[in-house]
């Protein structure tokens, strides 16, 4: 037989129960929703409403809706009212910085810098900082020529020879309608190096340059360099001027060096090929001098033979001897005594 009392306690017991389980849950579910209320009542009283399910649908995705939604209300309040929540969305999907994004397009607002949002987002996705552009065009930067990774100066040499080194300062702005796909800084710093180089070597004298160094400075920003840049050249200064080796000098000295080598060279060879035909000379003459004394073998042996054969007689060739002792008498007698 069933208790009342009993079942009475266990019905009051279960409704407690579960009255504490509801009130977890609740709790719980309202602290999960106390951010995104916190969001929407923050959206609510700055004037620029975003429904509370927009706001949890933003967590469901995986994006930060606080970063969402206080760039929405920088906008809002900013008065660029042609960028949606769902834009701010799709750029963070993206991969952009929403951030940086908004905050460039207040500044370039505010400085009346015509910048779109789709200009903004490709810009920032192309890797390029959007806010440190902005700030460049409204305050320039001055870039280094060369800069430290190449050196301290530029060299150029004059028509004289004179080599002189220079270091310039660049003053530019971001051009924010070439920003995407412009050449950066290094290709400034390289053609702003090869305009001075260009200017230096069109000078008659190193003087001119050291007189009105205004000239190079003029004659590099007429060169449009800046051309399919992200940057606009606003001048170029010459910082530092002075003056380096006679370069013209050393190469005369070094190309009169490699003549006299050269001549020398030709010197050494007809020097060589004079000795060769002195001694193929003293070759031919020994060799005629062998000749004379095989023919003068021979005339003892003629005489012998013409004896034998009675072509001469014995007066005859004492006759023959006494013309030859003869000639060499005065032979020795008109010699130079002090020539032996």
């Amino acid at each position: 037989m069933n208790n009342p009392l009993i079942a009475t306690v266990d019905t009051g017991l279960g409704f407690t129960v579960m009255i504490f389980v509801i009130g977890i849950i609740s709790l719980i579910l309202f602290m999960m929703m106390a951010k995104f209320l916190g969001l929407w009542f923050q959206a609510f009283v700055s004037g620029t409403p975003i429904s509370l399910f927009n706001i949890v649908g933003m967590s469901l995705r995986k994006i930060p809706s606080r970063v969402i939604v206080n760039a929405y209300i920088n906008l809002f309040k900013a008065g660029l009212k042609i960028v949606s929540v769902a834009d701010l969305e799709t750029h963070f999907l993206a991969g952009g910085n929403v951030s940086n994004v908004i905050r460039a397009l207040i500044a370039a607002e505010k400085a009346n810098i015509p910048l779109t949002w789709r200009q903004a987002t490709a810009i920032d996705l192309a890797g390029r900082d959007i806010l440190d552009a902005v700030r460049t065009s409204v305050n320039p930067k001055v870039i280094d020529c060369p800069d430290k990774a190449h050196g301290e100066y530029i060299t150029g040499v004059a028509q004289d020879g004179i080599q002189l080194k220079i270091r310039a300062r660049v003053t530019v702005r971001t051009n924010i309608q070439q920003l995407v796909g412009g050449a950066t800084e290094e290709t400034i710093i390289a053609r702003v190096g090869e305009g001075i180089v260009n200017a230096i070597g069109a000078s008659a004298t190193h003087s001119d340059v050291l007189a009105a160094p205004q000239r190079i400075s003029k004659l590099v920003l007429e060169r449009g360099l800046d051309a399919q840049t992200a940057f606009e050249i606003l001048s170029i200064d010459i910082a530092d001027i002075s003056v380096g080796e006679n370069i013209g000098a050393r190469l005369r000295a070094d190309k009169a060096e490699s003549d006299k080598q050269i001549a020398q060279a030709k010197a050494e060879e007809r020097r060589a090929l004079a000795v060769a035909m002195e001694q193929e000379n003293v070759a031919k003459v020994t060799d005629m001098r062998a000749k004379v004394v095989e023919a003068e073998a021979q005339i003892p042996m003629a005489i012998a033979d013409s004896f034998r054969k009675g072509n001469i007689g014995v007066l005859d060739y004492y006759r023959m001897k006494n013309i030859q002792a003869d000639t060499d008498m005065r032979k020795s007698i008109g010699s130079d005594p002090h020539s032996s």
